[in-house]
């Protein structure tokens, strides 16, 4: 199901289980600078949510635009700029396991994407779909920024997907 309001975009994949409806995968376009197929992005949500064994997970993902992620980094991290991608995880924190099924959430600026797909010489939706994967895993409980072993095992995930996903690594483009 797709729909649009003031010209921002929003996809919805739900599935019906005995009497209750869940939403898995919401995926919003809340930015006008850079076209994205949200479809293609809900796809690859739901391929990457296949491959690390969390389906019926629920996982959001919302594009904005530089403005939009600065504004999110600043107040929720202190880092007062842009960065490609930041993930809210739902299992974390005092009320971390009211509900298991809520992974999280995940926000990816698409301007910045593009000038990382740019300066990568990959296709947008590519760096999106590893936006994707990067914010996935921090949902699972992976983090780069806590030690070099920790960032390394990251990478190495990372990139194990995206080679599943595209058909291609990252390091040598083939």
């Amino acid at each position: 199901m797709e729909f649009s309001i003031t010209g921002l975009t929003t996809s919805k994949r739900t599935r019906e289980t005995h009497m209750e409806k869940r939403v898995e995968a919401l995926v919003e376009n809340r930015q006008s600078k850079i076209s994205v197929n949200l479809y293609e992005v809900e796809q690859a949500l739901s391929q990457i949510k296949e491959i690390l064994e969390c389906t019926g997970k629920e996982i959001g993902v919302t594009l904005l635009d530089d403005t939009g992620i600065r504004q999110i980094n600043r107040d929720f991290l202190q880092r007062d700029r842009p960065t490609n991608v930041i993930a809210f995880s739902m299992q974390e924190g005092e009320f971390g396991d009211i509900n298991p099924s809520i992974l999280g959430d995940i926000v990816i600026s698409a301007e910045t994407a593009g000038r990382d797909a740019q300066a990568g010489d990959m296709p947008l939706s590519d760096m999106i779909d590893y936006l994707i994967i990067h914010g996935v895993l921090h949902l699972l409980g992976y983090d780069h920024e806590k030690d070099e072993n920790e960032a390394w095992k990251m990478r190495a995930k990372e990139h194990e997907i995206f080679q599943l996903l595209n058909g291609y690594s990252l390091e040598t483009g083939e």
